[in-house]
């Protein structure tokens, strides 16, 4: 077993509390730090049981999806060209996703290569990932009015980022699940274009370790609301919420400047994240 595998073992936690299925997808709104959702959800406070997948397959070159892609559980993994499971940020995606796509139902298993692409407004719905390669998912959409939806499904074993925020628009998460990981969510501190974007994180599961659940660039106007955040195994509080940090275009490491809600670009109250 290699190091990085022996040290999943050891952090690794199962979420051990369950939650109704919901059909459907949610649509959530913000008006200044307030969210409204759209459709009716279950009662909130328990992580969904991970899947079982039904069938697997090798996947060698990108699939790409225009319309709605229903995978019925199926686990995909990268062979071939695809087939590897390192850091390499220009590492291909295993599915990449037109502006307008759909992707559902989806578990996608290892080597991951670099997840999904959505190459503009995109939905991915209980979509899995069972070992994070570069990212789990990275939004590219290059128009204001682009939204990004990811509702329902989880993420494990993400050495960095799980949802890798590049393009503009605005990001919307609920009822997703992560653990064993770096940030949940992170705005690029360092791309070539910037953009201001929008990150709203509601009803999410949160299971230690991991180090952040949001990072953005206040510099570039960046706002996240966080709304019905659980965090599992966390009792000493060192997850941190909302980071801020000093983004650049240049590729440098960008400065972090502060973390917490601070009403303006960290848009929560101490009440919307409990500890279980």
């Amino acid at each position: 077993m290699t190091a990085r595998a022996e040290q999943r073992v050891r952090h690794r936690r199962r979420v051990t509390r369950r939650r109704a299925v919901i059909g459907g997808s949610a649509a959530l709104a913000i008006t200044g730090a307030a969210i409204v959702t759209t459709t009716m959800l279950s009662t909130a406070g328990a992580a969904s049981a991970w899947p079982t997948a039904k069938g697997s397959k090798a996947v060698s070159s990108t699939i790409e999806v225009s319309g709605t892609y229903d995978g019925k559980l199926t686990k995909f993994y990268g062979s071939g060209d695809l087939g590897t499971d390192s850091q390499d940020e220009d590492q291909g995606p295993i599915f990449e996703l037109a502006d307008g796509a759909t992707l559902k139902n989806v578990i996608i298993g290892t080597p991951a290569a670099d997840g999904v692409h959505c190459k503009g407004s995109c939905t991915l719905q209980n979509v899995w990932w069972l070992d994070v390669g570069e990212d789990a998912a990275s939004f590219k959409g290059k128009s204001s009015s682009a939204v990004y939806k990811v509702y329902g499904g989880g993420a494990k074993n993400a050495d960095d980022k799980v949802l890798q925020f590049n393009g503009a628009g605005k990001l919307v998460v609920s009822r997703f699940q992560v653990e064993n990981s770096g940030k949940l969510v992170r705005s690029c501190g360092n791309c070539k274009t910037q953009y201001k974007r929008t990150v709203i994180i509601n009803d999410v599961d949160v299971t230690a370790p991991l180090k952040a659940i949001v990072g953005i660039n206040s510099n570039y106007g960046d706002t996240a609301a966080l709304r019905n955040i659980r965090v599992h195994g966390d009792s000493g509080k060192k997850i941190k919420t909302c980071v801020r940090f000093q983004g650049n275009n240049s590729g440098k490491e960008p400065k972090e400047l502060g973390t917490g809600p601070d009403g303006t670009f960290c848009r929560f109250t101490t009440s919307d994240i409990s500890y279980e």
